[in-house]
C-alpha cells in the first residue's frame, strides 16, 4: 500500500502543532507501509518527499488563490497512491481533486476548523470564505476524518452536520518522549536572564486569538510578585493582534521584573530546557483541538495549567497533572469567553496555586511525562492510522 499525505508544514517548515503532527507520524508510518509525502515550500533532500511552490503566475495573488495553485501543481503526482491524505484547509483541495481524479479514498486529519476561527477574517479577507468553502467541500466528500480528540470530532459534527458521523474517528495526537524530555540548562536560563531559583510560568505558542496570550497576560499582574512569565511567542496572524501583546508586555514588565518574551526560534532541545525549569506550563487558549504543545510540556515534566476547551481536558488531568480552568464561552464560533474577567480571575488563580506549592507541582510534572509516554505514544498512533487506510481501501475489517 501506498499513502500519499499532503501537507503544508514539513521539516524545515514548521510553525504549528499540524507539522509536529505531520512529520511525527510520516517517521512512525514509514516502519509500517510506503509513504510519499507531498509538502509546500522548498526543495526538501529527504527520500519519498517531494516540494511544491506557488507558481510563477501566482506570486502576486491573494494567499488562498497561492494555496490552490500549489494544490493544483501536486494533485497530477497523487498517481499511481491507494490513498491519499491531507493535513489542513492548505492540503484539503489537492487531497480532494486527488481522490477525485485517481479515484482513490481521501482521507483528512483534522487540526482545526475554519468555522470555528472567524478571527481569521482579519488575517486572509476573502481568502477566509474561499478556505472556508474548500475544507467543507473536501470534509463532506472525505472517506474518512480523524479528529485529534473526543472534543474535536464534536466540532467537525457540529459545524459540519452533513457528515455521516461514523466516518469521524479519533486518533489522538502524540508525543516522542525520548525528544521530548526533562533538560537541565542552566547557561541558556541565564543568556535569557531567568533565575532558577524563583517559580516561573512558561507560554509557548504563536501570537494568535485562538491561543489566549492576552488572557494569560492579564492574569499574570495577578501573580505574586517573585513568579516569571517567560514567553516563547512568535508568529502574529496579524499587526493588531501582535500590538496588543507588546501593549500588554510593557506594561506587565512596568510594574513587575521577570518578564522574559523570546521570539527568536529555539530549537528543540533549548525548548526543554526552558519546559524543565518552569514551575508550571500555561495553555490559556480559546480554541484547542488537542494542544500537542501541552504533551511536548507534560513530556518535559512540567506541570500545565490550561484551559477546560476543546480536547486539552483529554490530555491534562485536574488534579493529576495540572490544573484545569473553567470556561464559559460565547457560542458564535470565536470561543470568547461570556464572562472575560471571571476567566482571567480564574486563570490567575490556578497558576497562584500551582506556583506556591512547587514541590506538588513537580509531583504532577512527574505524573504528566508518565501519562504522555502511556497513553499519546506515535506508535500506537501510527497503527490506528494504518489500520483506517485499509479499512477505507477495503483491506481492514468492516466497520462495526
Amino acid at each position: 500500500m501506498r499513502v500519499d499525505i499532503i501537507t503544508k508544514e514539513y521539516p524545515p517548515e514548521i510553525y504549528g502543532g499540524a507539522g509536529v503532527h505531520v512529520t511525527e507520524l510520516v517517521r512512525a508510518l514509514r516502519k509500517r507501509i510506503e509513504v510519499a509525502v507531498r509538502a509546500f515550500g522548498a526543495p526538501r533532500d529527504e527520500a519519498g518527499t517531494t516540494s511544491y511552490g506557488v507558481p510563477a503566475e501566482l506570486l502576486s495573488a491573494n494567499g488562498a488563490l497561492q494555496t490552490l495553485g500549489t494544490d493544483l501543481e501536486i494533485v497530477g503526482d497523487v498517481a499511481g497512491a491507494d490513498v491519499v491524505h491531507s493535513h489542513t484547509w492548505y492540503a484539503n483541495f489537492a487531497g480532494h481533486l486527488a481522490s477525485l481524479l485517481h479515484g482513490i479514498p481521501h482521507v483528512i486529519t483534522a487540526h482545526s476548523l475554519e468555522p470555528l476561527r472567524p478571527w481569521k477574517a482579519e488575517q486572509l479577507g476573502g481568502g477566509y470564505a474561499v478556505s472556508s468553502f474548500i475544507e467543507k467541500t473536501a470534509y463532506e466528500g472525505a472517506a474518512a476524518i480523524v479528529a485529534v480528540s473526543d472534543g474535536m470530532r464534536r466540532d467537525i459534527l457540529r459545524s459540519y452536520p452533513a457528515l455521516d458521523p461514523e466516518k469521524v474517528r479519533v486518533i489522538y495526537n502524540g508525543i516522542d518522549v525520548e525528544s521530548w524530555r526533562p533538560v537541565e540548562d542552566s547557561a541558556l536560563l541565564d543568556r535569557f536572564g531567568i533565575d532558577p531559583s524563583r517559580p516561573s510560568v512558561v507560554f509557548v505558542g504563536r501570537i494568535t486569538r485562538q491561543k489566549g496570550l492576552p488572557y494569560f497576560l492579564r492574569a499574570a499582574s495577578m501573580l505574586p510578585h517573585d513568579v516569571q512569565v517567560v514567553l516563547c511567542a512568535g508568529a502574529p496572524d496579524t499587526p493588531e493582534i501582535l500590538a496588543e501583546v507588546e501593549s500588554l508586555v510593557r506594561d506587565l514588565q512596568a510594574e513587575r521584573d521577570g518578564v522574559v518574551w523570546i521570539d527568536e526560534f529555539l530549537q528543540r532541545d533549548q525548548l526543554c530546557a526552558l519546559l524543565t525549569a518552569a514551575t508550571t506550563f500555561v495553555c490559556p487558549s480559546i480554541y484547542e483541538p488537542l494542544g500537542i504543545v501541552n504533551l511536548e510540556a507534560m513530556a518535559c515534566g512540567a506541570a500545565v495549567v490550561g484551559t477546560a476547551t476543546g480536547g486539552i481536558p483529554e490530555v491534562v488531568v485536574d488534579g493529576m497533572t495540572g490544573r484545569l480552568v473553567p470556561i464559559d464561552q460565547v457560542q458564535d464560533g470565536t470561543g470568547t469567553p461570556t464572562d472575560p474577567d471571571r476567566f482571567v480571575a480564574d486563570l490567575a488563580a490556578a497558576l497562584t496555586e500551582v506556583v506556591s506549592d512547587p514541590e506538588r507541582a513537580r509531583e504532577w510534572g512527574r505524573a504528566g511525562r508518565e501519562r504522555a509516554a502511556s497513553e499519546f505514544s506515535w506508535e500506537a498512533i501510527a497503527d490506528a492510522t494504518a489500520a483506517l487506510y485499509r479499512e477505507v481501501t477495503g483491506n481492514g475489517a468492516p466497520r462495526r
